[in-house]
């Protein structure tokens, strides 16, 4: 093929200029193997050497000779990589595949392409890179600073082998060893970073501050002024235990009544959220010491956000159709306990969860921290919507019950009545008596020492009578 051939064929790509994909050189000098390296440890690319930056064809020595060299120079690339080399007229091609076995270094170091540019990567990067990668995994990682004989929460290892039903058998390190959550070094037993998150002794260790989660209650829809917060830096179930009771306690509750016992129904479903919980804890960058997981509720919305975003391998288009994990053992781990189900499931859960609690679908943003956003009803005027800001719903449903049940057999009943039955004074049952029959459980009748109160009728009892 001629030159005039090459600049025909090439006519495109020398308009173009150079790329993420493509890379102009004049000559074959040493820093091929530097350009090479950077496209190996990114998407792959090509390299055309006698093209000056501009994308002006100046042409190169292209004999056997000259190929031999560039094959040896990429030769040096660390791990072995395969690169193809075609002759164009006076032009060489040099075409590098992304490579299998990242990462790949030059004897300058590692390089990596960034846009039109290969730059060398600094310490901070290369380490970036390899998690990135899935070289390195925080949740595997060793802690020879954490003992297994001085660190170990009994407590939350009793929890959790209750509920993965582990035999009790074998013996703690065996157990935890079998988990990946401890190894042997030398003949003792340290924790690896998923074992100090599920059962290191100490919650306020600083070192994991950043593994807890933060929980928020705002007024109106931005952070200006804060109604409760609750920070939860305990074991990983725990946590996300605790962080469901955070929401439980401060979103709307709906009853539905059939008989004198009543279900309680938040107004966005406890599955779905759940479900953004285990996943923001799960699937969270933990080598982003930054950032904690939050859980935050505005008037209109509730947001649940994880450091890192989504891992490598996920895109736009396939995001929810595949998984990937970014911390396998936590993933084993919540597995075991039926936190999680099957790998994948987990976003389409979500989104079925709200489609059967008939409210709006769940929101993703995927980009540097994952976000998931439920939207909340504005209908305030609905009378089986509990405010539960002042927690009065939370903390007396037992008392509620107590209540009903009494009405239910006598028929009636006054406020001196049940504050013989609650032990608590008449000021309290007084509070608690205005809420029902706010919320439609009761009727009042009379005023003052003649009040006394009943069960709500039905519209359709009401109708009869």
């Amino acid at each position: 093929m001629g030159q005039n051939d090459m600049i025909k064929d090439f006519e495109v790509i020398l308009s173009e200029g150079e790329s993420y994909t493509i890379e102009f050189k004049e000559t074959a000098d040493k820093s091929i193997a530097s350009e090479a390296c950077a496209f190996a440890n990114a998407s792959g690319g090509r390299i055309f050497v006698g093209v000056g930056d501009s994308g002006k064809i100046v042409g190169t020595d292209t004999s056997n000779a000259a190929r031999s060299k560039v094959q040896d120079t990429i030769n040096q690339i660390e791990p072995r990589l395969s690169a193809d080399i075609k002759v164009h007229g006076n032009i060489m091609e040099i075409i590098v595949p992304e490579g299998a076995n990242k990462p790949y270094s030059c004897s300058k170091g590692f390089y990596l392409r960034s846009g039109p540019n290969s730059q060398k990567l600094e310490r901070s990067s290369i380490v970036e890179f390899f998690q990135n990668e899935g070289h390195v995994r925080y949740d595997e990682l060793v802690r020879k600073d954490l003992p297994l004989a001085e660190k170990f929460n009994e407590k939350a290892y009793k929890k959790y082998v209750r509920s993965a039903k582990i035999s009790d058998v074998l013996d703690k390190d065996t157990v935890l060893t079998n988990l990946d959550c401890a190894a042997d070094v030398d003949g003792r037993i340290f924790f690896t970073n998923a074992g100090a998150l599920f059962f290191r002794k100490n919650d306020e260790d600083v070192k994991f501050r950043h593994a807890g989660i933060v929980c928020a209650l705002y007024k109106g829809t931005d952070k200006s002024y804060i109604i409760d917060a609750k920070e939860l830096n305990g074991d990983a179930v725990s946590n996300i235990d605790d962080a469901i009771v955070f929401l439980a306690r401060n979103l709307k509750v709906r009853y539905e009544i059939k008989t004198v016992r009543r279900e309680n129904i938040l107004e966005l479903p406890e599955d779905a959220l759940r479900e953004a919980i285990v996943n923001a804890v799960c699937h969270r960058n933990y080598f982003e010491k930054g950032a904690r997981v939050t859980v935050e509720i505005y008037d209109d919305r509730v947001e649940i956000t994880s450091p890192g975003g989504i891992c490598k391998g996920i895109t736009p288009e396939n995001f929810g159709k595949i998984s990937i994990t970014r911390n396998s053992v936590m993933a084993s781990m919540l597995y075991r306990i039926d936190y999680i189900e099957q790998m994948g499931t987990g976003i389409l859960r979500m989104k079925n969860a709200a489609k059967t609690a008939k409210v709006a679908e769940p929101k993703f943003d995927l980009h540097d921290f994952f976000k998931v956003t439920f939207t909340r009803s504005r209908n305030a005027a609905d009378k089986l919507a509990i405010e539960n800001s002042d927690k009065l719903a939370m903390e007396n449903s037992d008392r509620v019950s107590a209540i009903m049940r009494y009405i239910e057999r006598s028929g009636s009943g006054k406020n001196a009545d049940f504050a013989r039955l609650l032990g608590v004074s008449p000021q309290r049952v007084g509070q608690i008596l205005r809420h029902m029959v706010q919320i439609g459980l009761i009727e009042k009748h009379g005023e003052n020492r003649h009040a006394h109160y009943t069960a709500k009728k039905s519209s359709h009892e009401s109708n009869q009578a």
